[in-house]
């Protein structure tokens, strides 16, 4: 007979979990393949449409009040639901911060609708962000009707949110990655398990879709030689300071959008379906999200003058998309503004230091991650998030030394993490209030933390909360006064849900003025 020690045993309660998160990421992974094919198809017909108006274009008189139309239709949903514009990332943390709260099944068919309208009609926006909503809105869902408890909910719209990245981009690690370190910025056994299963399943359906074949599937991409190195620091810093210019200018656009005095914020989508039009006449296969310019780049670089050229134009049209309230994303523009410096850095080092014009791609890869990270500031997830899209590994170590040059330079600039920020903006004005509803918020100890070797009862814990128990490793411990806390350390603290960001918040104060003393 075995003993206790040799059976093996499985965790009822994580085994229930990652159940729910492969469920959910099966929905997610149809909803999101919807939408990404109505996206394609959509965008396919325009894009023969404008080619078509070269030839005719008479057609034009009745193809502007179209257009007309659906930035209407777009912002009528915008107005019944503004949770729905813009990616809606910021929207999903503010969601599980508890500062936002969603009608799950509103946000759900209103951003599907709008979002393919959007993204759809060749604005530079991008799907993924509305992905990501589209899944967490499905967590959400899940977890209203099954009555669940705030804790769980947080876990299953983790869990959707990770899914509808995973789908959307066929990345089902970076995925994972981007919840746990964009979103919540610790590493929650059950929200890791829960959200990498749905992850997984969300992207298998998404496979038997879209195929096999990466999304960004730039061909064969050989190893960068360390004589190149040199040059990847140079580009490194060039991606922090554009990745810092980057967001500054995106979040000065309200300023801008709110000179149109005549017109609503929820119909600020006229602008950009509007400027579309002569853009789509002059540059019909360049319209979207980006991907198909990715991939061109990756057969063939153009001039480099050409490529400067298609940067500025993308930079300032996805500007104006983006700032019109309209329900897309910014991930793909950012990726393929990435692509386009990568391509022009690389052929400047051709031109001016003679290197092998074969490792330009290599430049065109390496720089979306770094540009990503500079604006992001999420460097693990823009590393994995490439490497998966592209299909190649050969390239991580040239990746994650931009990413980290381009992470100091931006950080150094005084960048903020841009989804952050953005949610910082949708609630500035919502004043932290007592709900009546309970939740637990995990708060990690990090290595530089005072908490560190501290006792529980030697910190001064701010009102409206109770510290009930501490994560570590496997454990859970209950604490009382003599409880000594330690880096790695997961407190579990009960809570009111509207205050719950602020507790956050207090703790960190708390922390970094214990740091300061001497």
């Amino acid at each position: 007979m075995k003993t206790e020690h040799e059976i093996k045993r499985l965790d009822g309660t994580r085994i229930g979990f990652i159940l729910k998160g492969l469920l959910i990421g099966v929905i997610v992974g149809f909803v999101v393949s919807l939408f990404r094919l109505g996206i394609e198809e959509l965008s396919h017909y325009l894009t023969q449409l404008y080619h078509f108006f070269r030839h005719e274009p008479q057609w034009l008189l009745l193809w502007i009040p179209i257009s007309i139309l659906l930035a209407v239709i777009v912002g009528l949903l915008v107005k019944s639901d503004p949770d729905i514009k813009g990616s809606g990332i910021p929207q999903v943390e503010g969601q599980l911060r508890g500062q936002i709260h969603m009608r799950w099944w509103s946000v759900l068919w209103k951003k599907f609708i709008g979002g393919i309208i959007s993204v759809g009609s060749g604005l530079f926006l991008g799907r993924e962000g509305p992905s990501i909503q589209l899944g967490a809105m499905v967590g959400l869902g899940y977890s209203q009707m099954r009555h669940t408890t705030k804790s769980e909910e947080k876990i299953f719209v983790s869990s959707g949110a990770s899914a509808g990245l995973a789908a959307a981009f066929n990345a089902p690690i970076a995925g994972l990655l981007f919840v746990l370190e964009e979103v919540h910025h610790n590493f929650s056994p059950l929200v890791w398990l829960t959200s990498f299963a749905a992850a997984i399943s969300a992207n298998f359906v998404s496979l038997n879709f879209f195929g096999l074949k990466p999304v960004l599937a730039v061909g064969q991409v050989d190893p960068l030689p360390l004589k190149y190195y040199g040059f990847l620091v140079l580009l490194g810093i060039f991606l922090g300071i554009l990745g810092w210019g980057y967001q500054k200018v995106l979040l000065a656009l309200p300023k801008f959008y709110g000179k149109l005095t005549f017109l609503s914020p929820n119909f600020y989508g006229l602008v950009p379906f509007l400027l579309i039009i002569p853009i789509g006449l002059a540059f019909p296969d360049i319209l979207g999200g980006g991907n198909q310019i990715v991939l061109e780049l990756g057969k063939q670089a153009p001039t480099i003058w050409i490529v400067l050229g298609l940067f500025l134009l993308r930079f300032v049209f996805s500007m104006i998309s983006y700032g019109a309230n309209l329900p897309g994303g910014i991930f793909l523009p950012i990726l393929t503004l990435g692509a386009l410096i990568g391509t022009f850095f690389g052929l400047a080092m051709v031109q001016f230091f003679g290197m092998d014009p074969h490792y330009v791609k290599n430049f065109l890869i390496i720089a979306m991650a770094g540009y990503f990270t500079a604006i992001g500031k999420a460097p693990l997830t823009a590393m994995i998030l490439v490497s998966e899209m592209v299909g190649s590994l050969s390239h991580l170590m040239s990746l994650g030394l931009v990413a980290l040059i381009s992470y100091v330079v931006v950080d150094f600039l005084g960048g903020k993490p841009i989804y952050e920020t953005l949610l910082e903006r949708l609630v500035a004005s919502e004043v932290p209030s007592i709900t009546g509803k309970k939740t637990i918020i995990e708060y990690p100890i990090t290595a530089e933390s005072s908490l560190d070797g501290q006792m529980v009862r030697d910190f001064a814990w701010p009102k409206d909360m109770l510290l009930t128990s501490i994560r570590r490793g496997e454990s859970e411990l209950l604490t009382h006064g003599d409880t000594v806390m330690h880096s790695g350390d997961v407190l579990l603290i009960l809570t009111d849900e509207g205050i719950s960001q602020k507790i956050k918040q207090e703790i960190t104060q708390r922390t970094y003025s214990l740091e300061q003393q001497p």
